[in-house]
């Protein structure tokens, strides 16, 4: 069950769109996210890479650039040390091809998600030892890695840490340490992701080294890339990066990124936001999850179309198998829900053995849309029962699990996500403790869909739909706008597509306009609820196109249709009720 709320911030929509030349219902939507006054208004639509902030304002990125310059004059053999998702090979690949522009001896090295973990750890730095390596880059890692930097310059290397997560009480004693998380630094943007924060050193490096600034921002489109993938909110210089990103990847000059859109058939299509979180970053992601993050970033570095597309190919087909494994493990936890005793719990945890540890996120993801309620998968790793939780807005996670922290034996995350190991004995007792101390309410339990304008069908025209397209990227931070009206008559329906799944409808407003609506859900369950609402009868009017009864309330976006060489308005059915 959903509660539909109609947003409720004010502002002067007349004035501000009179201002800077918008429709009301444009300056309505950009105060709902909560972009006030006329400099971040006009930011937020005209931004461009004059409006990011100096990365000579970042603590330490002079220090750690002016190190890294010295180690290239004495050619001192220097590794990258990234992630093994997109945002840690995004900045791998950012700070790689970065230094070799600047003559460096330079290679990189990448966790493996099982056998290695997350971030810098003694493994690498000793091989990195063995391999006579004097410096060590990290990126997208390394706030929390205090024991191991350490550990790395007892051994005579130099360490220079990247990273964007928030630091714990205790911070590594790098030889620079790049973070805007840091207290004492003053860069304004806090929120940048990995990539980004390796972009900033890039380009103070790159300009200490007399590069032009023309071929350092030729890697912004990694930077947006991986800010889209690492689901930052999308605002300030995160919304600039995204943006400038998308212009370049539409023209990418990078035969692995060429290649990646070819093999998910996109070459013929404009590149959004939504193809990088959707299609294009799951396969740069099925690498660390399935084979080895290091495909990945072989891909981005790829020379030649034919090496790119064999790259591409692989990772497209470790995304099949990656999206087969997840529906499988979504099913079997949606099966063990729906039969057993967690039906009614408020807090679901899911033991799946067999699932893939890489996986329990994603599944546990798709487990708190279908059920609104958080949701924590347990799988079986090496040693130790692993898992990894998706939470909903009126419950902290991270702090529900610290009260069962004895549970444990490693623990982690926020409030929207945690990620815990566990012996497997303590997964019944995590499950009833959890529920047993819950708090959450019916209330808590139940989705409110917040709607930006209730917006008249006879309102929509092409220059509204064209101008919402300013408001672009949209994402987490940035969301695409909620537009909605009640009581629409119903006045036919049909399920097209090769497996039905889409669902074409005529609707008319109380004012009389009529317009073309069509439905990306399941057909199905939509006939089964205007069957349980209207009954058989009235619903077989309808998909038979015949005057009937059923009236809808709906969640939309305006869109243009094209068919045959002609342009239509029609909406997007989101939601119904």
């Amino acid at each position: 069950m959903q509660k539909w709320v109609v947003a409720a911030k004010r502002a002067d929509f007349g004035a501000i769109a009179e201002k800077f030349g918008i429709d009301q219902v444009t300056a309505r939507l950009i105060r709902n996210r909560d972009v006030v006054g006329d400099a971040a208004i006009e930011e937020y639509l005209n931004g461009s890479l004059l409006n990011l902030h100096s990365a000579h304002q970042m603590k330490d990125c002079d220090k750690a650039a002016a190190l890294l310059a010295d180690k290239i004059d004495a050619q001192k053999k220097i590794r990258i040390i990234g992630d093994y998702d997109i945002d840690g090979v995004c900045a791998t690949c950012i700070l790689y091809r970065a230094l070799q522009l600047c003559g460096a001896n330079v290679d990189y090295d990448l966790p493996d998600r099982i056998l290695d973990g997350y971030g810098l750890n003694r493994n690498l730095i000793d091989l990195a030892g063995d391999e006579g390596v004097d410096t060590i880059l990290t990126c997208d890692n390394g706030i929390a890695a205090v024991e191991e930097v350490a550990y790395a310059r007892s051994l005579g290397m130099t360490v220079i840490v990247t990273d964007h997560h928030e630091p714990g009480e205790v911070l590594p004693e790098a030889d620079a340490l790049v973070n805007p998380h840091q207290k004492s630094c003053p860069y304004p943007y806090k929120n940048l992701c990995g990539a980004a924060v390796a972009y900033k050193l890039v380009t103070v490096l790159c300009e200490a080294m007399g590069i032009p600034q023309d071929e350092s921002e030729k890697l912004i489109e990694l930077a947006g890339f991986a800010t889209v993938g690492d689901v930052m909110d999308l605002t300030g210089e995160n919304r600039i990066l995204v943006k400038e990103g998308l212009l370049q990847l539409n023209h990418t000059e990078n035969p692995g990124l060429q290649a990646l859109i070819r093999v998910n058939n996109l070459q013929d299509k404009e590149i959004t936001s939504y193809h990088i979180g959707f299609v294009l970053g799951p396969c740069l992601n099925a690498g660390g999850r399935l084979d080895t993050a290091k495909k990945s970033l072989e891909l981005l570095l790829a020379q030649s179309e034919a090496e790119a597309t064999l790259l591409a190919e692989e990772l497209l087909e470790l995304n099949e198998r990656r999206k087969a494994m997840t529906l499988e493990g979504y099913e079997q936890a949606v099966e063990l829900i729906e039969n057993g005793p967690m039906r009614d719990d408020k807090v679901l945890v899911v033991y799946l053995p067999d699932c893939h540890e890489s996986l329990a996120g994603i599944i546990a993801g798709r487990l708190r849309e279908r059920y609104y309620r958080p949701a924590i998968v347990l799988t079986q790793g090496e040693s130790a029962v692993k898992g990894s939780g998706r939470s909903i807005e009126s419950y902290s996670m991270f702090q529900e699990l610290q009260k069962c922290a004895d549970l444990f034996l490693k623990f982690g995350g926020h409030p929207m996500a945690a990620g815990c190991s566990l012996e497997k004995e303590n997964v019944g007792e995590l499950r009833r403790r959890l529920n047993a101390q819950t708090t959450l309410t019916q209330e808590d339990l139940t989705e409110k869909i917040v709607i930006d304008v209730p917006m008249p069908l006879g309102y929509i025209t092409e220059r509204l739909i064209e101008e919402l397209s300013c408001l672009e990227p949209f994402g987490k931070g940035n969301s695409k706008p909620v537009f909605a009206e009640k009581n629409l008559d119903i006045l036919s329906a049909r399920a097209v597509g090769q497996s039905g799944r889409v669902v074409r409808l005529r609707v008319a407003n109380a004012a009389g306009t009529v317009m073309d609506a069509v439905y990306f859900g399941d057909a199905t369950l939509f006939r089964e609820y205007v069957e349980e609402k209207y009954g058989r009868t009235e619903t077989e009017k309808l998909f038979q196109g015949r005057r009937n009864a059923v009236q809808l309330s709906v969640i939309y976006y305006p869109s243009i249709h094209e068919y045959n060489g002609l342009r239509s308005i029609q909406i997007v059915v989101q939601k119904y009720q």
